[in-house]
C-alpha cells in the first residue's frame, strides 16, 4: 500500500494503540489500493498491456495516454500527475514521453519498471533530410532525440524481455503474490515466442522486403525478419516530409516493387494517400500500436500485431 495512504490510516486510528495496529497492516506485502489490487500506473497502451497480462487480477492499471491520443506530444493534467505520485508501481519507457519522464522523476515511487533499459535499443538510421543516411538493407530513416529508436514494442522478442522486467517490478511492489506473477509472465512470453514464429514463418517467402509508411516506427520490426522500411516522416507521424524525400520514396518504389503505402489509424492519411495516388500504389493499415481504438484491427496487442503481419504479408507477395 502506498506510504502515505498508511500514514493517513494511522492518523485517523484516534489512539496510539490503534494506530500501530494501522501501521502494522501497511507492511510491503499489503501493496494495493482500497480494492486491494496494486495501483499500476502505465504510460501508454504497450506498457498498459504489459502490466495487464502479468498482474492479471492482482492489479488495477490505469494508463495515462487516452485511446486515440498521440503518445509522443502527452502532456499530463494536474490530476494524472497526482494519480502518478499515488502508484505502487509504474511502467513506462524513458525517452518516448518527455511529460511521463519528468513526472515519474518527480514522483518518489520506489517499484518503476522503465522499458528502456530491460532490453537494448538500437538506432535505425536517421532523418534523410540534412542528416546523414544510414546504409545497409535494414533500416529506418528515425531517430529519436536520444538517438535510438524508441519502438521496442513492435518487435515481440525484445517486448518479451521486457515483459519479464516488468514481472520483477511487479514482484518487488508486492512479493506475495510474486509466483502468481511470474506464471503470468511465463504464457505471456510464450505468447509473444508463438507471435515471433509466425513472423518468420509468414514472411519467409516474399518477393520484396521494402514496405513503405508514414510513420517511421517498424526499424526493429523490419531488423527481426530481414525487411527494409521506408518512412514518409521520421517518428512524429504528423511531421510532413520535404520534397526531395517524396522524389526519393519515388524512386524507392519503382526499384522495389512496393505496392503499397502504409499509413496507422490515429495520423492524418492524407500524405500517404497522396503518395499512394502520385505512385498507383494500394493503402493500407500498419498499426504502430500506441494505442487502441474502435478502429484498431484487433482487441488487443497480439491480435493487432497479427493484422500487421496479414497486412504485410499481402503488401511483400508472400507465398
Amino acid at each position: 500500500m502506498n506510504v502515505r495512504r498508511c500514514i493517513s490510516t494511522a492518523a485517523m486510528a484516534g489512539t496510539s494503540v490503534l494506530g500501530l495496529l494501522a501501521l502494522s497492516a501497511c507492511s510491503p506485502s499489503d501493496a494495493g489500493g482500497s480494492n486491494g489490487k496494486l495501483q499500476v500506473t502505465a504510460s501508454f497502451y504497450p506498457m498498459q498491456y504489459l502490466a495487464e497480462e502479468i498482474g492479471g487480477k492482482r492489479v488495477e492499471v490505469s494508463n495515462l495516454t487516452e485511446p486515440g491520443v498521440e503518445p509522443h506530444d502527452l502532456e499530463l493534467s494536474p490530476k494524472q500527475t497526482a494519480q502518478l505520485g499515488e502508484s505502487d508501481a509504474v511502467v513506462y519507457l524513458k525517452g518516448l514521453q518527455p511529460a511521463v519522464d519528468d513526472a515519474i522523476q518527480q514522483s518518489g515511487v520506489k517499484n518503476v519498471a522503465d522499458a528502456a533499459s530491460l532490453t537494448g535499443l538500437e538506432k535505425h538510421g536517421t532523418e534523410v533530410d540534412g542528416h546523414d543516411h544510414a546504409t545497409g538493407d535494414h533500416h529506418s530513416h528515425s531517430e529519436s532525440e536520444g538517438g535510438s529508436d524508441p519502438h521496442i514494442w513492435l518487435d515481440p522478442v525484445k517486448y518479451a524481455e521486457v515483459a519479464k522486467g516488468v514481472n520483477k517490478t511487479l514482484a518487488k511492489a508486492d512479493p506475495d503474490h510474486r509466483a502468481e506473477y511470474q506464471k503470468n509472465t511465463d504464457a505471456l512470453v510464450k505468447k509473444l515466442d508463438g507471435l515471433n514464429t509466425e513472423f518468420e514463418d509468414g514472411l519467409k517467402n516474399r518477393p520484396s522486403r521494402t514496405f513503405i509508411t508514414t510513420h517511421a516506427a517498424f526499424g526493429y520490426l523490419a531488423e527481426r525478419y530481414g525487411l527494409t522500411e521506408e518512412a514518409i516522416s521520421g517518428l512524429d507521424p504528423e511531421s510532413e516530409p520535404s520534397a526531395n524525400r517524396i522524389k526519393e520514396l519515388h524512386t524507392l518504389a519503382g526499384k522495389h516493387h512496393v505496392s503499397t503505402v502504409f499509413f496507422e489509424t490515429i495520423a492524418n492519411p492524407a500524405t500517404a494517400k497522396s503518395l499512394a495516388g502520385d505512385l498507383g500504389l494500394k493503402t493500407d493499415v500498419l498499426d504502430p500500436l500506441e494505442g487502441i481504438t474502435d478502429k484498431s484491427r484487433g482487441k488487443d496487442y497480439i491480435g493487432v500485431m497479427q493484422a500487421n503481419l496479414a497486412a504485410l504479408q499481402k503488401a511483400l507477395g508472400t507465398k
